[in-house]
């Protein structure tokens, strides 16, 4: 069962959907991300990703300035939610978080959270929603579901260098120590909606 979040400042809300973005994110922030790019760009980039996300979800919704987030609610407790933001000038809205807890996915409920999100969005006056998310095997069940929702796939690539010295990988020949290749939080593999398209 789906339901817009109104008491947005209370603090068990708030509480249990960090608890489920923390868990949710967690593999990819640690197990992924951090063992990739190294140290010295972990910290700078997402040195501090949960304390960031606690900022965050406290002020994912928003009506007054055009944030929205709806709940998917289980027997257990929440099984998942997600947020995003409208641009009535642009018509073009974006999907900000879609997380769904370990136990209740592959139930389907990311894709009602995320047909449940659009529609809100035609109803403001959307032609187009973007959504970012990676290109690494962690994310691939979401790319996988945005796919099967009609979204064009846009890759993105970002680079980074840091001071870290990192052996060559085969066939690279670069010259500065550091470069790692990794895409973007909210760039990498954006999908837009064309409302209408079949």
């Amino acid at each position: 069962m789906l339901r817009p979040i109104v008491d947005w400042n209370a603090f068990v809300q708030t509480t249990l959907l960090t608890e489920l973005t923390i868990e949710t994110f967690r593999p990819f922030y640690e197990d992924s991300f951090r063992p990739l790019v190294g140290e010295a760009v972990f910290a700078n980039q997402h040195g501090n990703w949960r304390a960031d996300y606690r900022d965050q979800i406290a002020e994912l919704h928003a009506p007054e300035r055009h944030t929205y987030v709806a709940v998917a609610e289980a027997e257990d407790g929440i099984a998942g939610y997600v947020a995003w933001s409208v641009d009535p000038a642009r018509r073009n809205d974006s999907v900000t978080i879609l997380a769904v807890s370990a136990k209740h996915r592959r139930h389907h409920v990311g894709t009602a959270l995320c047909e449940h999100a659009f529609e809100k969005m035609r109803t403001l006056g959307a032609e187009v929603v973007e959504i970012g998310t990676r290109g690494d095997p962690f994310h691939a069940p979401a790319r996988a579901l945005y796919e099967r929702l009609g979204c064009i796939p846009l890759p993105v690539t970002v680079y980074y260098d840091s001071s870290e010295p990192k052996p060559l990988r085969d066939g690279c020949h670069h010259t500065r120590p550091g470069l790692g290749e990794y895409p973007s939080h909210s760039t990498s593999d954006t999908r837009l909606v064309p409302w209408g398209r079949t």
